[in-house]
């Protein structure tokens, strides 16, 4: 996929599903607040597994051109917000707890990212909104990382399409050096996981 296909789509998904992501938005932020002040805990990792999964359907599934996005980003995506629904259910008891330092910095950068896309001369409907595939993974690690309990398989492909980010450049959206931060954030998540399962 060139630079002015990758564009193109996103052109398109913006123009058509502004209102849907303003909705998606305001329900994410309310799950999430939610989910931090303890009174709901899973309300994150659900309202995450539904707008991964909206991602994976819509933005790959309708609007997706390219192999790639039908064979990759599409299954990764739903299988990412099939797993966050089943730990909504699952480790319903979970907290999730109020970000530290470095979470809160992700969270800075996720809501910076539209604005990161402006300054970098783009604007609507070809630029980076909040509920797109880059900018929801990179919620996706830094919310999941607030949580006691992990998903190893959530947590890697989170991780894989976090280092993805790399493709900033390649694409001209050097918004997306953000995601590559939450990737690389991703691994030292993953590395804990795997260290603390081989110890107990």
């Amino acid at each position: 996929m060139d630079a002015q296909t990758f564009w193109n789509v996103i052109g398109k998904y913006n123009h058509d599903t502004k209102a849907i992501q303003i909705g998606l938005l305001l329900f994410i932020a309310l799950s999430i607040s939610l989910s931090f002040v303890q009174r709901q805990g899973w309300m994150a990792k659900f309202a995450l597994g539904i707008v991964n999964l909206f991602i994976g359907l819509v933005f790959f599934g309708v609007y997706g051109t390219e192999p790639i996005q039908k064979y990759f980003a599409l299954p990764l995506y739903l299988a990412s917000g099939a797993i966050f629904l089943y730990e909504s259910r699952h480790s319903r008891s979970d907290t999730l707890h109020k970000p530290n330092f470095y979470q809160a910095l992700l969270l800075f950068l996720f809501l910076f990212y539209p604005f990161a896309s402006v300054l970098l001369g783009n604007s609507f409907p070809q630029m980076v909104t909040h509920i797109m595939p880059c900018p929801i993974i990179s919620l996706s690690i830094t919310v999941y990382s607030g949580y006691n309990r992990k998903n190893k398989l959530l947590l890697f492909l989170l991780t894989v399409w976090g280092l993805t980010g790399i493709k900033s450049i390649i694409f001209n959206a050097y918004e997306d050096i953000i995601l590559l931060i939450c990737g690389l954030y991703g691994i030292i998540l993953l590395a804990k996981e795997i260290r603390k399962s081989r110890s107990v």
